[in-house]
This record gives C-alpha cells, sequence and structure tokens, in this order.
C-alpha cells in the first residue's frame, strides 16, 4: 500500500495559472511518450508517479492519443490511479486533450463538437474518472468555427467533466480569440500549453507570451528539453538505446550536428558554473522570470523526475548568464 511522503509540498514552488485560484507545480509530469508502451512495465511506469508525487510533482498530463497505441497511457495513468494514487484524488491536477486522430472516419479528429465531446468521455471512461481538472483543444481546427470549438470546451465544464479548459498549439491571433469566445460563454480560458525550449523560441519571438501576458493565461511549455536534446545524453555521440538513434519521428540521428552539440556542450559548460545539469539548466530558463507556470517534462525512471525536480534549487539568472546563454544559441 502506498502512502504518500508527508513532506511533498516542503521544497515545490506552485506558481497561480493565470488569474484563476489554480496553482501548478513549477514541474510537472506529462505522460507524452513513457506510458502506455509495452516496453514500460508497469511497475516502472508506477513508480515514476508515485516519486513524482512524493516529490510534489501534483500535475499529471495527458491526451487522448498519448501511448502508443493512443489511449494506452491514459488506461495505464487510470490502473496506477486505481493502485495508488486514488485516496490522493483531490491533491492531483489531471488533464487531457483532444484534437489529434483517434478512431477512423471523419469524426475522430480536429475540432468538432461532436469529436471533443465524445473523445472526452472515452478518456475518463479510460482513467477511470468522473471528470478532468483540466481539458484542452489539442489543435486548432481550420475547417471548424472556433466557436464551435470552445462551445465544446465550454459545454464540458457545464456537464461537470472538466473543471477548467485550455488550448495548445494556438497561434496569438487564435489565443486571444479563442479566450474572447471563452469569456463571453463565461468558461474563462486558463490555460495554453505551446512548445517551447530555449532552443525553440517561437512563443517569444511570435508574440504567443505577450498575448498570454495580456489575457492574464496561464502556461504549460511542452518539450522544454527538445526532446531529450537539451540533456546530457547527446554530449559525447548518440548512445545506442537513446531516442535519437532509434529515428524516433520526434527526433532523429540527423538533427543531431556537429554544430548542434557544439552549443550543448557550451550550455553544459554554464549548467556546470550554476551547479546544475543541461536538463535543469533548460528547465530553468523556460521557468524564469514567472512568465511560465509551469514545465512538462517526462520521465522514464524515478531518478529522471528526481532530477528535473533538482531544477527548482536554483530557478533565478542573471544578465550576464542570459546573454552567455543566447550567445551560444545564436552561433
Amino acid at each position: 500500500m502506498y502512502t504518500a511522503h508527508p513532506d511533498r509540498y516542503a521544497d515545490m514552488p506552485y506558481r497561480r495559472t493565470g488569474r484563476s485560484g489554480l496553482k501548478l507545480p513549477a514541474i510537472s509530469l506529462g505522460l507524452w511518450h513513457n506510458f502506455g508502451p509495452a516496453d514500460r512495465t508497469v511497475e516502472t511506469q508506477r513508480a515514476i508517479l508515485r516519486r513524482a508525487f512524493d516529490l510534489g510533482v501534483t500535475h499529471f498530463d495527458l491526451a487522448n492519443n498519448y501511448g502508443p497505441p493512443p489511449g494506452a497511457a491514459e488506461s495505464a495513468f487510470g490502473e496506477a490511479l486505481k493502485s495508488d494514487l486514488a485516496a490522493y484524488r483531490d491533491e492531483l491536477i489531471i488533464s487531457t486533450k483532444a484534437g489529434y486522430l483517434m478512431w477512423p472516419g471523419p469524426y475522430g479528429e480536429w475540432g468538432s463538437r461532436k469529436y471533443l465531446l465524445s473523445s472526452l468521455d472515452q478518456s475518463l471512461t479510460r482513467m477511470g474518472l468522473d471528470y478532468v481538472d483540466i481539458f484542452y483543444s489539442h489543435r486548432s481546427d481550420p475547417e471548424t468555427p472556433l466557436e464551435e470549438t470552445m462551445g465544446a470546451l465550454h459545454s464540458a465544464v457545464q456537464q461537470g467533466k472538466a473543471l477548467y479548459v485550455g488550448i495548445s498549439n494556438y497561434s496569438a491571433e487564435q489565443t486571444r480569440e479563442a479566450a474572447r469566445i471563452l469569456g463571453d460563454l463565461g468558461t474563462p480560458l486558463l490555460i495554453h500549453q505551446p512548445r517551447y525550449s530555449m532552443l525553440d523560441r517561437r512563443p517569444e519571438d511570435e508574440g504567443l507570451l505577450d498575448a498570454l501576458d495580456e489575457l492574464q493565461v496561464g502556461s504549460i511549455v511542452f518539450s522544454p528539453l527538445e526532446q531529450g536534446v537539451l540533456t546530457g545524453r547527446y554530449l559525447d555521440g548518440i548512445p545506442e538505446d537513446s531516442r535519437a538513434a532509434s529515428d524516433s519521428p520526434f527526433l532523429n540521428s540527423d538533427a543531431l550536428t556537429e554544430d548542434l552539440v557544439a552549443q550543448l556542450r557550451e550550455l553544459n559548460d554554464i549548467a556546470k558554473s550554476r551547479g546544475q545539469t543541461l536538463a535543469q539548466l533548460a528547465l530553468a530558463w523556460v521557468l524564469r522570470g514567472g512568465r511560465v507556470t509551469s514545465a512538462l517534462v517526462g520521465a522514464s525512471s524515478p531518478q529522471q523526475i528526481e532530477d528535473s525536480v533538482g531544477t527548482i534549487a536554483n530557478l533565478d539568472f542573471d544578465a550576464e548568464e542570459l546573454a552567455r546563454i543566447d550567445a551560444v544559441i545564436k552561433k
């Protein structure tokens, strides 16, 4: 029988999400790649969740299509929740999303009311839940009116199946319009989930972070470690058991050029000067200044989540450190 650590809230900082009453841990656990596949043992998955919660990670982020196969992550999480964490449900923030392909035919993806609400029902069944804390539109739909997509999110709240709603992979302009529609309906836009890292600064460059500041909407960033690139794994080549070696659709060996590896080594030197690993530097960078509410990390072992949570020991940067990082990235 699992009993959570009594000091789980002692160290983790919790940040208010936009202008809502909800606070998220600075580090959240995403279950994108490491939950559900047959090559991940059930006990390892459960151990990761338990260790994360013991360290104050109260937020677990999923989507209907996470696995593989699609749905597997939610099913695996549901079993772990039932086995270990059910008694702590009111201490947890559980999110899921819908937008990418889940089943055949015209109603199995994108942003229609039909798809979003059917998908949410399926997600709740897989996880054994009555509601999720946050339900997202995972991507904008160019062929469905935004009013319909946001109306479906509003309905999920009205039906008691979600407490809050969010969007992911929306542009700054789309985000402003989504927030306006939801505001008119009476269900505020809580949060946006963009891709953001030291190597991918589009949320800054394209005005998304500015829009979120103006709207007082929270943000939780995915891929802050660039699929493992911003860790120590690739400083001395490509390990045989790494994601890049497997030619994953999300990272392949061609992406790890000599110039990029040279940049990673310089960034690692900066991390060492701060008493951090390269991964911790990358996480601290996206969390700097408080513009980002939470950083989503994956983990294939309890030790990985421990390393990520270790980031919170040093989240501050001086101007010289930021300038050094920018100089490396812009080479």
